[in-house]
């Protein structure tokens, strides 16, 4: 192979790019673009966390943007318009195909719905004219529907100085109205304006588990327009498990049986739970109360005794099989330090006790007929049929296979993004506030280190999915419950226990010395300096434990350094965090942390402007206003610009 050295290879990369640029013209035009943006106001980011499944709470979350529409619409017609004008116009920008149809069933008359037709569109073309106001008109122009673009364009840049043009744009309206385009023209405004008030959203982690619908939360990510996510440990379960992990695969089989989710596997996924209820049917009693699922609050019907009976058979079938499948994995993995976690070895079956760290515990709604007391590990050849072919089911299961590669392509562990440090969990310390080493492979690693590697073998377990116990596959599995995974920040996972010992001191999972030591500022600036970031000015947002405001706990912690912003957008968390869920957003004016109020319905938005209330308040203000060539993507740009540049001389200044 014939070797390019760099020079060769830099001469080769301005050839490409003058063929694109051919004259010094169009070179300078690029140029003075760039170095233009760069002095714009950086856009809006949107932070969310831990979103477990709660589809239509998140999709009003990111409709009204934090709360963001509603103070736009405030600042342009605050002084001009009612409050029910007002509501029912932020109603329209949420929700336009549902608002419409309620405006429609108002008039009477045509006149008077056409009167509306012209004032709406007179309105939301003003609110995207004041919503863009700090973006290019190229940008503007992305963001508006493409059927539109000539007529919105038309609309926004309107100059009737002499009176000239005023018949034109009235007839513009009101064709619009007359071809029936009307209600397009203003669905399509109403999401330019969503679009709009959030440049870019950020996804802490969870977006999968516990809640009903987490397949329509990544389908609208993957619509959304610019997005990152960062893994959360109920992210990287369902990664393993189409990765090749069965033990992931029990695991999160058996939550989604817990919380009364397997629709989502079933009807969502398209996957065949029949094999597995087979099994629990022959195995398993459907009146144990240990195993008997949660109720969901957005169900309207209750379960029939004898649909509760068959999750609660599949409940056991499933914690059994994962009891089983992690033993070999703790057992040819001793650095990853899980000898107590075999907990099928430590079952006294004649008296019914187990022992555990020292400590002996009767059990209670026990199901251990399908294990073998000499050998507890080995499943039962129904039980191996069983995981191999919901398996095999996942890993075919198309759209399964979209979610995941969207999850691995548009997610990592954790993202410096303009100053500041997004991660899910945590980055697992000592008491003393050093960084915990952990043995991968033969060699030690901590800190940032760390989680490269982590990201290396999820990514490497993911690309190899037919090999299903490499250590790449397990490490993914051990994210999900090990003590130095900085996903899941404890010391072990007490599943068992929680199942089958009353004691619940038995059941307490002691957190990593990180979630008390992130109070600390100097921990937070040595933590920043540690993945290269700025000590003076970057943050850490976190998410991953619901901050118990009912309580008193401030998510606000050492002094601005460290936001955690899930507050429990999951209905199973809501009664001990006392809120709905925060957000951040974060302009070129500073931090804003939003606590969510529940989420009624949609139906009421609609009907009577009845938003969810939410309470902002301000982490900081920014002494100098953040622009473009402050952020990750002004470096982008600089460096397109730096070569621009050399093109320049190289090519036309010589």
């Amino acid at each position: 192979m014939t070797h390019i050295t760099e020079n060769e290879l830099k001469k080769k990369y301005l050839d490409l790019l003058s063929q694109r640029f051919d004259s010094a013209e169009k070179l300078a035009t690029e140029i003075i673009n760039l170095e233009s943006i760069l002095e714009l106001p950086k856009g809006t980011e949107h932070f969310v966390s831990d979103l477990h499944g709660e589809y239509e709470s998140f999709q009003h979350v990111l409709r009204n943007g934090s709360g963001n529409v509603r103070a736009k619409i405030n600042d342009i017609f605050g002084e001009t318009l009612s409050e029910k004008e007002i509501n029912d116009l932020a109603a329209l920008v949420y929700y336009p195909e549902d608002k419409l149809k309620l405006v429609k069933n108002q008039f009477n008359a045509k006149g008077q719905l056409n009167v509306w037709y012209i004032t709406t569109i007179e309105r939301l073309v003003e609110l995207i004219k004041y919503c863009s106001s700090k973006y290019t008109r190229s940008k503007l122009r992305k963001a508006l529907p493409e059927q539109f673009v000539y007529i919105i364009e038309e609309l926004l840049y309107k100059n009737n100085e002499y009176q000239n043009k005023k018949t034109y744009y009235e007839t513009l309206v009101n064709q619009v109205i007359e071809l029936e385009q009307s209600d397009d023209l203003i669905i399509g405004l109403s999401y330019t304006v969503q679009r709009l008030v959030v440049d870019h959203l950020h996804v802490v982690g969870d977006i999968y588990d516990r809640g009903p619908k987490p397949d329509k939360i990544m389908d609208t990510l993957i619509n959304y327009h610019s997005v990152d996510i960062q893994w959360g440990n109920h992210d990287v379960l369902w990664i393993g498990a189409y990765a090749g992990s069965k033990v992931c695969l029990a695991n999160l089989l058996r939550i989604c049986a817990r919380y009364d989710n397997l629709d989502i596997i079933e009807d969502a996924y398209g996957i065949n739970l029949r094999p597995l209820l087979t099994l629990a049917e022959k195995y398993y009693s459907g009146d144990n109360p240990a195993f008997k699922p949660k109720k969901r609050p957005d169900k309207e019907a209750s379960l029939t005794q004898r649909e509760e009976h068959q999750i609660t058979k599949i409940h056991q079938a499933i914690a059994m099989i994962q009891f089983k499948l992690e033993m070999p994995i703790i057992k040819r993995r001793p650095s990853f330090e899980m000898e107590e976690r075999l907990v099928l070895e430590k079952i006294d079956f004649d008296n019914n006790e187990i022992t555990v760290y020292g400590k002996t515990y009767p059990l209670k709604d026990t199901c251990f007929q399908t294990i073998d007391r000499q050998h507890p590990e080995v499943l039962l050849e129904e039980e191996q049929e069983v995981i191999d072919k919901l398996l095999l089911s996942f890993q075919q299961s198309e759209k399964l296979r979209r979610h995941m590669s969207f999850l691995m392509r548009e997610g990592k562990l954790y993202l410096p993004y303009n100053g500041n440090l997004l991660i899910h969990g945590c980055i697992p310390v000592d008491e003393n506030g050093e960084m915990e080493s952990f043995e991968i492979d033969g060699e030690m690693h901590s800190g940032r280190e760390l989680l490269d590697v982590f990201e290396y073998h999820v990514r490497k377990a993911f690309d190899d999915k037919e090999v299903t116990d490499d250590l790449s596959t397990d490490l993914v599995w051990y994210l999900w419950t090990g003590k130095y995974s900085s996903l899941f920040g404890k010391r072990a996972m007490t599943t068992f226990e929680r199942y089958f010992i009353e004691d619940k001191a038995s059941h307490k999972e002691v957190k990593n010395p990180y979630y008390y030591l992130r109070e600390d500022v100097d921990m937070i600036r040595k933590m920043l300096s540690d993945f290269g970031l700025n000590p003076d000015e970057g943050r850490i947002i976190n998410g991953h434990t619901p901050v118990k405001e009912i309580d008193g706990e401030d998510p606000i912690k050492a002094d601005g350094k460290m936001l955690v912003i899930d507050g429990g957008f999951s209905k199973a968390y809501q009664s001990t965090t006392g809120i709905a869920g925060y957000t951040l957003l974060y302009n070129s004016f500073g931090m804003q942390l939003v606590a969510h109020q529940e989420f009624n319905t949609k139906e009421k938005v609609l009907s009577d402007g009845t938003d969810e209330l939410s309470v902002k308040r301000v982490v900081d203000e920014e002494l100098t206003r953040k622009k473009i060539k402050d952020t990750n993507v002004g470096q982008e740009l600089q460096s397109q610009i730096d070569i621009l540049k050399i093109l320049m001389h190289d090519r036309y200044l010589k």
